[in-house]
């Protein structure tokens, strides 16, 4: 199988897909655990306040922070951050311990979906805590 990328080997190439993770990683319903934390990651709709401003000629009442907000950062792919929470658990890893060593394993990086080795780090550590707030107990 030709690689996209002369300058990178994908890591189905690199790996036995006998290991239990890419095996678990090609198993599971990646799509239908996406569809289902997504909604907790929407932009949500604020309602804003009304607020008077005074100009020139008279007091003016207008919305202020209302609408859908698009400044921020991107969000990091919903698939990483669930086999972060994963990998966290399986192997019983602080945060900081998961992302440095997820930056070292292709195999994790595989079962989180990546198609080219990486040598960086996935994410800051503060941001696993994070998603497991955004997603909650049930999502968890």
């Amino acid at each position: 199988m030709p690689t996209d990328d002369f300058f990178h080997g994908r890591l189905d190439q690199m790996i036995d897909l006998r290991h239990p993770l890419a095996v678990l990683a090609n198993r599971l319903p990646w799509p239908q655990i996406e569809a289902a934390l997504a909604p907790a990651f929407e932009r949500k709709n604020r309602q804003g306040e009304v607020v008077e401003i005074d100009d020139l000629f008279d007091t003016t009442l207008v919305i202020a922070g209302g609408g859908v907000s698009a400044a921020g950062r991107p969000r990091l792919p919903i698939r990483l951050m669930v086999s972060l929470l994963y990998l966290k658990h399986a192997f019983n890893l602080s945060d900081e311990e998961l992302v440095n060593r997820w930056s070292e394993n292709v195999v994790w990086q595989y079962f989180s979906g990546q198609v080219y080795y990486t040598p960086k780090l996935p994410c800051d550590a503060t941001q696993i805590g994070r998603f497991r707030t955004a997603i909650g107990e049930s999502g968890v």
